[in-house]
C-alpha cells in the first residue's frame, strides 16, 4: 500500500485542509521530467500523512471483511515504499524523512494494527521480509520505479493468510527481528494516485484513489469510494468483463459495453455498503456522500452514463442500509451480491 507517484514541480503546500493533510499537487508519474530542484521535506511528511489514511481504511475494511472474500492475502497493517520510487533529485529528502538504512522500508504504521502489535515502527528499513534479503540502499536505480515495492507487496500476498510474517528491520543501525501476526483479509492493496484528481479505479488487486480525496474530505468519506473500489475486486469485475469482451476505451458507453459497464457498478454499489457496516462504518455515510458530495465527483450533467446519477444511486444505497439495520449479525453476507461473481456478465 502505497502512494505511486514521481515527484515533479508546482508542489504546493498549505496547512489548514479539513483533513488536516497538506494538498498532494503533483503530476502523475511521466508527464513531466524530474525537476532539478527536490520538493521540501514538508511534502514527504504530508504524503506519509495521506498513505497512512488509506492504509487504516484498508485494513479496516479488508479484515473485517474477510468472510466475504473468496481470495485472500494476509493484511498486516504496514504502508512500505521503495527508495527507487522517488527521483534522484527527491532521495536525499526522503531519506531524511523516511530514514532508508536498505532500500525499502515502512512508510507507516496502521494504529493497532498487526504490525503495531508486533514492534514495527514508521521508518523502520526491511532487510529480511518472509525470509528474502531485501536490496541494500547503495543498489538503488538511478531511475524511478515501484518494482522493489511491488516485489515485497507480492511476497506478503503470496504468504498464507493469517499466518505470522517473520521480518528484520533496521532501526538506526540496529538490527530487529520481529513476527507480524497478520490476519486473513481481502486480496487487494491500495495506492494513492498522484495527478488523477478525484479518480479512484480497481484492477481486480489494486485499488487506486486520487490525491484530491485527501485535500477535505473525511476518512468516512474516502471509505466510501474505497469500499465501492474493493467491491470491484471482491465481485471480480474486471475478469468478467474481460470475459464479456467489454470494451472500457472510447466504446465503453455504447450499448452492450455501456451496460454491461453499469450493472458491474451498481453491483458495487450494492455490496460497498455491506463492507463499510461490516467495517464499523456507518452505513448510512454511502447515500449521504453521493447526495452531498456526488455532483463534485460523477461530473453532474457530464457524468459518464456507465454509472447512475448520484440521486440514483443515494437512493439504490437506501435500500441496502434498510437491509443492513434488520441485519444485527456482523459481518453481514450478502448472498445475492456475492453469488454474482462466479455469474458471466450477460
Amino acid at each position: 500500500m502505497s502512494i505511486v507517484m514521481r515527484l515533479l514541480p508546482a508542489v504546493l503546500l498549505s496547512a489548514g485542509a479539513a483533513s488536516a493533510v497538506p494538498p498532494l499537487s503533483v503530476s502523475l508519474a511521466g508527464a513531466a521530467p524530474a525537476p532539478a530542484e527536490a520538493p521540501p521535506r514538508a511534502f514527504f511528511e504530508a504524503l506519509r500523512a495521506a498513505d497512512l489514511r488509506l492504509a487504516t481504511i484498508g485494513y479496516r475494511l479488508t479484515s473485517a471483511n474477510a468472510a466475504l472474500c473468496d481470495r485472500l492475502q494476509p493484511q498486516i497493517g504496514m504502508p512500505i515504499h521503495a527508495l527507487n520510487q522517488y527521483s534522484a533529485e527527491a532521495r536525499p529528502n526522503a531519506i531524511g524523512v523516511f530514514g532508508f538504512e536498505t532500500r525499502l522500508g515502512v512508510e507507516a504504521v496502521v494504529a493497532d494494527g498487526p504490525a503495531a502489535r508486533a514492534g514495527v515502527r514508521s521508518g523502520d528499513s526491511i532487510q529480511l521480509l518472509a525470509g528474502k534479503r531485501q536490496p541494500g540502499i547503495g543498489a538503488a536505480d538511478a531511475a524511478e520505479t515501484p518494482a522493489d515495492r511491488d516485489a515485497a507487496e507480492a511476497l506478503i500476498a503470496a504468504q498464507p493468510p493469517g499466518a505470522p510474517i517473520a521480518m528484520t528491520v533496521l532501526r538506526d543501525g540496529r538490527a530487529v527481528t520481529v513476527s507480524i501476526p497478520a490476519v486473513a483479509g481481502c486480496r487487494s492493496r491500495f495506492e494513492i494516485l498522484l495527478g488523477s484528481g478525484l479518480d479512484a479505479s480497481a484492477d481486480g488487486a489494486v485499488v487506486q484513489i486520487g490525491e484530491k480525496y485527501f485535500e477535505g474530505y473525511s476518512d468516512a468519506e474516502i471509505a466510501v469510494i474505497v469500499a465501492h473500489e474493493l467491491a470491484h475486486n471482491i465481485l471480480r469485475h474486471r475478469d468478467r468483463l474481460d470475459a464479456a469482451k467489454i470494451s472500457r476505451g472510447l466504446m465503453a458507453e455504447l450499448g452492450r459495453n455501456g451496460r454491461l459497464i453499469r450493472q458491474t457498478e451498481d453491483e458495487a454499489d450494492r455490496l460497498s455498503v455491506y463492507l463499510l457496516a461490516n467495517a464499523g462504518y456507518d452505513p448510512r455515510s454511502a447515500p449521504q456522500f453521493w447526495r452531498e458530495k456526488g455532483g463534485t465527483i460523477d461530473g453532474g450533467l457530464f457524468r459518464s452514463r456507465t454509472h447512475a446519477s448520484s440521486k440514483a444511486r443515494a437512493t439504490a444505497l437506501d435500500a441496502a442500509v434498510q437491509d443492513i439495520a434488520r441485519r444485527p449479525e456482523r459481518p453481514i453476507l450478502p448472498a445475492d451480491v456475492l453469488a454474482l461473481r462466479t455469474q458471466p456478465l450477460r
